[in-house]
């Protein structure tokens, strides 16, 4: 990231599947010296015990975007993977609440309190012709929509397909059956198969970084920019250098 110490990077949703991957690359990258801040129920993990990570712990998301607009010193960049499954939330109506609300509610106080730049980790198919009726797409197209309306300096969009990777919690019948045979396109027919609709999430991950790193070099392509499934995989490992 920017090698001014004046500058942190804000990480939401740090403990998640693609959001621990995403704190690991940042505070193991060689060319992060400044501040990693993040914000969770439970403390992250810091297996390094890096000095750059200032991490806040707080079980109640209700404060989280006032959290997020006091931390001292303010990011120049936040990168948000916040995000539930169904089940987990106990139903659609709480999945809303955190895939949505606060997301929206984040990136809304971020632009007040005059962060630069808003990353989100989204979702493949908000766009597509069956995205209004599906609602996980439209809590993800909500929040696309509303980082797009705030007009931060660089607002960033990834759109992962399916996501690969060791989950904390266990993986029902059908699931592991889809996520096995995701796998085995990937090991025995063509990796580029696999990439077309499925993403290890830390390859996810690195892209979220590299884009932001890209971000605060000058380099990235433009002021809105959306990472689909193929430049993920391009940022993320084909072009991955660490």
């Amino acid at each position: 990231m920017s090698t001014s110490s004046t500058t942190s990077t804000a990480i939401i949703g740090s403990t998640g599947l693609v959001g621990s991957h995403i704190l690991s690359t940042s505070l193991t990258s060689p060319t992060t010296t400044s501040q990693i801040q993040t914000i969770s129920r439970r403390a992250p993990s810091n297996p390094t015990n890096s000095s750059l990570l200032s991490p806040t712990v707080n079980s109640d998301v209700s404060t989280w975007p006032t959290l997020l607009s006091s931390l001292v010193p303010l990011p120049t960049t936040v990168i948000s993977s916040l995000g539930t499954t169904r089940g987990a939330a106990g139903g659609i109506a709480n999945q809303w609440k955190i895939d949505h609300d606060l997301n929206v509610d984040l990136a809304k106080a971020a632009k007040q309190a005059g962060v630069k730049n808003f990353v989100f980790v989204s979702s493949a198919g908000t766009r597509g012709a069956l995205s209004t009726k599906v609602p996980y797409s439209q809590m993800k197209r909500g929040v696309e929509d509303t980082i797009q309306s705030l007009d931060f300096e660089h607002g960033i969009i990834l759109r992962p397909g399916l996501i690969l990777g060791e989950r904390e919690t266990a993986q029902h019948a059908g699931q592991g059956l889809l996520y096995g045979v995701v796998r085995g396109l990937g090991r025995w027919v063509s990796l580029g198969v696999q990439d077309r609709f499925a993403q290890e999430a830390e390859v996810i991950a690195r892209a979220a970084v590299k884009a932001a790193r890209m971000v605060e070099e000058g380099k990235a392509p433009g002021k809105w920019w959306v990472l689909e499934q193929d430049e993920i995989v391009k940022l993320g490992r084909d072009e991955w250098k660490e």
